[in-house]
């Protein structure tokens, strides 16, 4: 389907804020166990395959045919794994939940969580058949349009998908999110090397910029609630620690003039009662940390525990490539992507480009430019951001978005040249 445009003016003057959760928020737990089971099957299935594995109902081990779709709910002493999947493989899915919810630092009781104690219920099935038959050969393959292999692969399901990419950071995130994301990762490591020993894993942070014309020009507010030991009770002791640990390393790295914000830690007072004993977490509630703040939209569908076939998942990161590349390419200083699909069909129903009336060229030339560079159809995608890897744990936590780490292929500028020559500019 042909990229088309839709551009809106720029919106000058006003506030925005965005927020992140630590890796011990319940939310981040559930996706981080859901995408660990994920990991965990791949990695399997992909040995299988190498050792020519026969299943005894005759079907050889191929990571091409992982299917995955894993929901984890967290609260209370218990975790609760579910959701639809089709391998070959065996994983201990109580031991992957234990293994991760230790990783991330709820390793006793007192903590509110103990990896080692939790009740670990496994109701993990098979997935339809008839949301396979699609999947596995296209409608197109099915109805003999096409022989290209690449049009095999259906979307795993129906819906939009967006993707947002903007020059105001350097790895070309909003900057209310990007930092959020960035402090939330902070709050993290202190915990971890032990800089201060009295954290626990649950944590929020939210970060408040001001704009002029459009584009960032202060930090106005910064929250950061981060659980912690009981015996801390007075809270001028961890504000002062979360400014010199946490807000201005993260601050002051990123050249971010801060010292006139509103800081505000811990608001409510103690926070000494978190993660799953505090609140109830869920596989895919937190969409919005894990995108763009809510600077860019979203379709509605979550990542994690999702395989690539998932589109929910796939084309979300395809769109965010195909964003960041035009953006990098000084085709346009913001960039939206929207992308949409029907379940069971290769080729997308349709392709949007919005570049809010930041394009440097015409953008009839950015959008034919798209439609000659990139091919978003799922098997295609799959196969250009090589995504049947055992590299979705990580992306659970702070972003899927905006991180320099190779894994995350959609992060890539790799079509840059390419646009830009298409667009009639020099290299």
């Amino acid at each position: 389907m042909p990229a088309t445009n839709r551009s809106t003016s720029d919106r000058g003057n006003f506030v925005f804020t965005s927020e992140s959760v630590t890796e011990g928020h319940p939310d981040k737990i559930a996706d981080q166990v859901s995408d660990a089971i994920l990991d965990a099957i791949l990695a399997k299935e992909a040995a299988l395959q190498a050792q020519g594995y026969v299943a005894p109902n005759g079907v050889p081990a191929n990571v091409d045919n992982v299917r995955c779709a894993c929901e984890t709910l967290v609260t209370t002493g218990t975790v609760i794994v579910a959701g639809e999947i089709r391998t070959q493989a065996y994983v201990d899915v109580q031991q992957i939940a234990r293994d991760t919810i230790r990783r991330i630092g709820y390793d006793r009781a007192k903590y509110g969580f103990d990896c080692d104690t939790c009740g670990v219920m496994n109701l993990i099935h098979e997935q339809s058949p008839d949301i396979a038959q699609g999947v596995d050969e296209s409608f197109e393959t099915q109805s003999g349009a096409t022989t290209d292999p690449i049009d095999l692969i259906g979307a795993g399901d129906q819906g939009m998908m967006f993707g947002y990419a903007s020059n105001e950071t350097s790895t070309l995130m909003p900057m209310p999110h990007y930092l959020a994301s960035r402090l939330a990762e902070r709050l993290a490591e202190v915990r971890h090397d032990g800089t201060l020993d009295y954290l626990r894993p649950d944590g929020k942070t939210q970060v408040t910029v001001r704009y002029e014309d459009g584009k960032p020009a202060g930090v106005d507010t910064i929250v950061v609630s981060t659980q912690h030991a009981a015996e801390i009770e007075d809270m001028g002791i961890i504000k002062n620690d979360m400014i010199k640990h946490v807000i201005a390393p993260v601050m002051d790295a990123e050249g971010i003039d801060w010292r006139d914000a509103d800081i505000y830690v811990n608001p409510t007072g103690r926070f000494v009662v978190g993660g799953p004993m505090g609140d109830t977490g869920l596989t895919g509630r937190k969409i919005i940390v894990d995108t763009y703040g809510g600077m860019g939209r979203h379709g509605g569908g979550a990542f994690s525990g999702k395989d690539c076939t998932k589109v929910d998942r796939s084309a979300a990161y395809a769109a965010r490539w195909v964003a960041k590349n035009v953006v990098a390419a000084g085709l346009a200083d913001r960039c939206e992507i929207e992308l949409a699909y029907a379940i069971g069909v290769s080729k997308p129903l349709s392709v949007m480009v919005d570049t809010f009336g930041t394009a440097h060229v015409d953008e009839d030339r950015i959008v034919e430019a798209i439609n000659k560079t990139f091919d978003l159809r799922p098997g295609a995608i799959i196969r250009d951001l090589d995504l049947r890897r055992p590299i979705y744990e990580k992306t659970a936590a702070y972003g899927h978005f905006g991180r320099n780490d190779p894994d995350f292929t959609w992060e890539k500028t790799d079509r840059v040249d390419e646009l830009r020559a298409l667009c009639g500019m020099s290299a």
